[in-house]
């Protein structure tokens, strides 16, 4: 291992920050392959494989906001009901302490 390495060799990155970094925003983006090695960007497809149970693990749904499925998944305990009123809370309570 070289010790006193000359400035220009330091300079020089093959890889740097994604392009659209909302994807997986790693610094795997490749310059001179215009692809990222963590994501697959710019493929249609995210990149995912099953050898790399870890890597799904920390990529797959659940990790993120889920801005949109933690509703779906609240709404799915009740079938989905809509339309409907919830009960008054006054008047049972009401009608339970007066018998």
């Amino acid at each position: 291992m070289r010790v006193n390495v000359s400035p220009g060799p330091r300079e020089y990155t093959k890889e740097t920050l994604l392009p659209r970094s909302s994807l997986c925003g790693s610094k795997a983006y490749h310059l001179q392959k215009s692809t990222c090695g963590k994501c697959g960007y710019p493929a249609k497809h995210k990149r995912k494989y099953n050898w790399s149970v870890k890597a799904k693990r920390r990529n797959t749904t659940g990790t993120g906001r889920m801005r949109h499925l933690k509703i779906v998944y609240r709404r799915f305990r009740h079938g989905f009901r809509e339309g409907t009123t919830p009960k008054p809370k006054r008047e049972a309570v009401a009608a339970s302490s007066s018998s």
